[in-house]
């Protein structure tokens, strides 16, 4: 027999510090300035909403920056973080009283984009928790849900989900069929949910189910260890891997009569909240996009080939300046559809224009930023590699890009155009 051959003795040593290794640009751990409003669009923000801005891009440069890589990589929630978004006050967004800030639509889009900035899971864990999760109790909770469970959601204190996709419905959300079924006291809740983000540690869970007396979807609030009820993390995401999203199992949940939402009756109800909620999630592929270009902003001045640094050519150049010049009229869309909703004229076509073609300039803005870093571009340590994972699934979720863009086609010729036509060869006209 060979004798087996020694492993060398640095096998098993951690990696160098990236400092160390790649010494010529500073790591995202280190954010770089903000550097993207290159038309002054913070002159279009109130007193107040110029302050949330500031206070959480601080909290999320001192706080998150530091840490997202290594639970990104490690598909971990760092729990120790809840407080200090907690302390923001930004949980709740535009909801008044209850505990919640009362913020403008606008300062809630802001918040939203400047924590994307920096990481676009905290982002989406905020967004789901607040804009979903709270928005559908302010709007259709009874008083005293509202005033129960409100003010410690607002504290992050305690954390929503809410659940409303199952395996076999996504884009055709409206045919879930999770049922309700009415007893003594309450209803039993039987289904499957699939995708649901922070529901493997939610403390309450918000369950679309379809009633089994009226064919209609109603809305449920049903708290963690239920009898039945059963929540597990979904593995091997390629982005927002730090979002826990999870598989909702329901066997015979009991729902106390006080923890159905009064107000959600029919799918149309839903809408509501969803109206809300695409205008939060069209921010964070700006505010995605507006990380990505202070990134590549500052690697492409600090990394030299050639004897200059890359920011020096003409290619270099021009792709920041595509980068920029996107993220400006993005801003400028989102920005108009707060406005729109703020003054109550906002369309559901309005909204999906805004979702759809921002998260599509915002895949292209993130893709000029991986090719500028080169190599550098596919290691999470310098943020592109992961933003650009991370902007997959927001192209995808709350309504895809097509889906987005045939509710706007819908409105502005009047005509649906979701299902496949009944016209459609036959496999006899075909012969």
């Amino acid at each position: 027999d060979m004798p087996s051959e020694k492993k060398s003795n640095y096998f098993h040593l951690p990696p160098i510090d990236l400092q160390t290794a790649f010494p010529q640009a500073t790591p995202a751990s280190l954010f770089p300035p903000s550097v993207s409003d290159y038309y002054h669009f913070d002159d279009l923000l109130t007193l107040e909403e110029q302050a949330v801005r500031r206070k959480v891009r601080e909290c999320m440069e001192k706080d998150v920056a530091p840490i997202m890589a290594k639970y990104w990589e490690k598909a971990e929630f760092p729990f120790e973080v809840i407080p200090k978004l907690g302390a923001l006050c930004i949980a709740g967004g535009t909801i008044k009283g209850y505990g919640c800030p009362a913020l403008s639509l606008t300062a809630s889009a802001i918040a939203a984009a400047e924590v994307a900035r920096v990481d676009a899971s905290f982002s989406t864990f905020i967004l789901v928790h607040s804009s979903l999760g709270m928005m559908t109790i302010a709007l259709c909770g009874s008083e005293e849900q509202k005033h129960k469970y409100l003010p410690s959601l607002a504290e992050l204190k305690t954390v929503a989900c809410w659940g409303l996709t199952e395996p076999d419905y996504g884009s055709d959300a409206s045919s879930l069929k999770t049922t309700a079924r009415k007893v003594d006291g309450g209803w039993i809740l039987d289904g499957q949910k699939r995708w649901i983000g922070n529901s493997t540690f939610a403390d309450i869970l918000i369950i679309f189910a379809r009633n089994t007396s009226t064919n209609q979807i109603n809305g449920f609030i049903v708290k963690k260890n239920a009898p039945g009820l059963q929540a597990t993390k979904i593995d091997n995401k390629i982005g927002l891997r730090i979002v826990q999203n999870g598989d909702i199992l329901l066997k015979n949940v009991f729902i106390p009569d006080e923890d159905r939402l009064p107000g959600l009756n029919s799918f149309q109800d839903t809408n509501k909240v969803l109206a809300v909620s695409r205008v939060m999630v069209c921010w964070q592929p700006i505010g995605i996009s507006m990380g990505v270009y202070d990134m590549s902003h500052r690697y492409l001045k600090e990394r030299k080939q050639f004897g200059a640094p890359l920011a020096s050519f003409q290619l270099s150049q021009q792709k920041l300046v595509q980068m920029l010049g996107n993220i400006q009229a993005m801003f400028l869309v989102g920005w108009r559809l707060c406005k729109l909703y703020e003054s109550g004229k906002m369309t559901p076509g309005h909204a999906s224009l805004g979702k759809s073609w921002i998260s599509l300039k915002a895949r292209e803005t993130v893709s000029l930023g991986r090719e500028l870093l080169g190599g550098n571009g596919i290691l999470s340590d310098f943020l592109v590699a992961k933003a650009f994972c991370d902007l997959e699934p927001i192209y995808t979720y709350e309504g895809t890009y097509d889906i987005n863009t045939l509710v706007t086609g819908r409105e502005i010729t009047g005509i649906a155009s979701f299902k496949p036509s009944s016209s459609g060869f036959s496999a006899k006209s075909r012969l």
